[in-house]
């Protein structure tokens, strides 16, 4: 069975005629997904409605449980139409409602302190499955089209956005289309490990967001002990792939660094991150680790994320700590599923009949 919401409004009006429909059909569909309803509440007639459900999935994303935090933080746990889980954060600002996605069940990346890569990667999710999940939470909170409860989007949930780049990119399109969810490209980030090779692809895509790395490093052989990744591509290249970035799009990027006690986080990493970066169009924003208990690296104490910050910044270096949210409800990536599947006692897939 496919997913419908991978369709484009252009794909969708492709469709409406090929099953004989008349053009309205395909906007009225194409808003109805949007809007987060299953195939069987869509305002369309019951044949066309017969046909879809023929090859396409009624929910293919559905919300299994919800965890809140007292400091209004929600944790999503999703689930697949084949049985598979994955996760989501819903951060409450003043700015509007920021809503972290997944991109694939599970991640291959490997980084030492991310709950995401413990059994590894399951599978990539698709285009639809990915706005999916954002238009679900986006009804249950309320919002419509018009009014949306989802102003902002991280793509920093499970997953390397660009290990599963075709799907990403299609995302990215249909959720900043006209007449859809629409939420603008200059609210949308995205965290990369440091694929080199699809930075510099992106940049060339025209599509203004934030580019964020996920650096926690100064030196190459540092950041190969907490980072895989780095035994492909050097910090120095991927500044590269930054400096193109921001040559083809004007936006500067982001880099986060977290903050691991007896790793990474004293004065001199202070000082080395602060030479590395110095005159460069970035910020840094510093992370204080969510501590995951199947790993053994723990989170730096708030006097010296603060102290590290100040070191930066007297440096002139752009940087803030991020404020910590949704800690009591396993909010770092990969911490609820892996908390679910560990209780469950059982595997993923193969639920529901699949």
């Amino acid at each position: 069975m496919k997913v419908l919401q991978d369709l484009s409004m252009s794909a969708l009006c492709g469709l409406v005629a090929e099953c004989g429909e008349k053009p309205f059909r395909a906007k009225q569909i194409f808003e109805g997904l949007m809007q987060g309803k299953t195939l069987l509440e869509l305002p369309v007639p019951a044949a066309l409605r017969s046909r879809l459900l023929a090859e396409y999935e009624n929910e293919p994303v559905k919300i299994k449980e919800v965890f809140s935090s007292p400091d209004g933080t929600e944790k999503f746990l999703f689930e697949l139409h084949d049985g598979h889980l994955i996760e989501g954060v819903l951060m409450r600002y003043r700015y509007g409602n920021t809503q972290c996605v997944s991109t694939q069940v599970g991640c291959r990346m490997g980084c030492k302190f991310c709950a995401s890569t413990l059994n590894g990667r399951l599978r990539d999710l698709t285009a639809g499955e990915i706005l999916a999940q954002v238009a679900a939470v986006n009804r249950r909170e309320g919002g419509s089209l018009k009014e949306r409860r989802v102003t902002n989007l991280v793509l920093m949930g499970s997953g390397e956005p660009f290990d599963n780049y075709d799907n990403v990119l299609a995302f990215l399109k249909n959720v900043t289309a006209e007449g859809g969810l629409h939420i603008s490209a200059r609210n949308i980030s995205l965290s990369t490990c440091g694929l080199v090779p699809e930075m510099r692809r992106f940049a060339e895509e025209g599509i203004p967001l934030n580019l964020t790395v996920s650096l926690h490093a100064s030196t190459d052989e540092e950041r190969r002990r907490t980072m895989p990744i780095a035994n492909r591509f050097t910090i120095a290249e991927i500044l590269d792939a930054c400096a193109c970035y921001f040559e083809k799009t004007g936006r500067r990027y982001i880099f986060e660094y977290a903050l691991i006690d007896g790793e990474n986080a004293d004065m001199v990493h202070a000082k080395r991150l602060a030479d590395l970066l110095k005159g460069r169009p970035c910020h840094v924003n510093l992370i204080r680790l969510n501590e995951v208990k199947e790993r053994s690296m723990r989170g730096a104490s708030e006097e010296n994320a603060q102290a590290f910050l100040k070191a930066l910044t007297d440096a002139g270096i752009s940087a803030t700590v991020r404020r910590s949210m949704g800690a009591d409800i396993g909010g770092a990536c990969g911490q609820l599923r892996a908390k679910y599947l560990a209780s469950d006692g059982s595997s993923e897939g193969g639920r529901n009949g699949s």
